[in-house]
């Protein structure tokens, strides 16, 4: 049975039991960019929106590990970091998730510009780069060869549980659409986004911190046992043997007792 039967079970039970802690963290971070870029982009036109995406990327990256380190926080079934506390515990993270996840995705467009088969392969095996990082402790280079070794034998599960994942947020996506379709487009651009990414976001990093535990629990179990030496290990030369009774040894000499 692969590792990840049951993952996405798994992670919506998870999502569902800690809803409000998940959503608020996305929440805030999301709302707090799209202030950001709104505010920068009306007072500063082209050079603030340029501005306002650099700091998206990095809001971004620093939600990617503050949701892996509230999955890491709740998976004895409790909420042990309020949002404060989570986010300056994945803060220290910020900079190695975004490093590594920048090269991640020039390397994974370049495979899909050549051809689509090496991205796709570099994206499956790259998925876990950022819970190697949070959960792992790799530095951002290390995470890499880490993450691959990690899917490595488990490619065809982790690849299918990357589809799955991305038809669900595809629906969510058209639900939302539908939804919003009313508002006038300034509302539902922004909105939509706020709204979508505080809905997916947790269960992405659920979903690939899961992946990791569950994959590495099962590298571990397939390492080959270690046999401990004996207490008593045998001496190199055993004593000899008392010859039996009525025994003469060749050339004369006394047997020895």
């Amino acid at each position: 049975m692969s590792p990840l039967t049951g993952v996405l079970r798994e992670a919506w039970a998870m999502y569902r039991n800690f809803a409000a802690h998940f959503l608020l963290i996305a929440f805030i971070l999301y709302a707090f960019a799209s202030i950001i870029s709104g505010l920068l982009t009306g007072a500063f036109g082209v050079p603030g929106s340029a501005a306002a995406a650099v700091i998206d990327f990095f809001v971004m990256f620093l939600l990617q590990a503050a949701l892996v380190k509230a999955v890491q926080d709740v998976r004895d079934g409790r909420v042990d970091l309020d949002l404060r506390g989570t986010l300056s515990a994945a803060v220290p993270y910020l900079l190695p998730v975004a490093g590594a996840s920048i090269l991640a995705v020039i390397g994974i467009a370049v495979g899909f510009v050549f051809i689509i088969v090496p991205g796709l392969i570099l994206l499956t095996f790259w998925s876990l780069i950022v819970p190697c990082i949070v959960l792992g402790e790799s530095p951002a280079l290390a995470s890499f060869g880490r993450s691959w070794r990690t899917v490595r034998g488990y490619a065809w599960n982790v690849f299918g549980t990357i589809v799955l994942v991305w038809l669900i947020l595809v629906a969510v996506r058209v639900v939302l659409a539908l939804i919003f379709a009313v508002l006038p487009q300034w509302l539902r651009s922004s909105l939509a986004d706020v709204v979508a990414g505080t809905l997916i976001a947790p269960f992405i990093a659920i979903v690939v911190s899961l992946a990791y535990y569950r994959l590495t629990a099962a590298h571990q179990n397939q390492a080959p046992p270690f046999d401990p030496p004996p207490e008593h290990p045998p001496p190199e030369h055993p004593p000899p043997e008392h010859p039996p009774p009525g025994y003469t040894p060749p050339g004369g000499y006394p047997p020895a007792y």
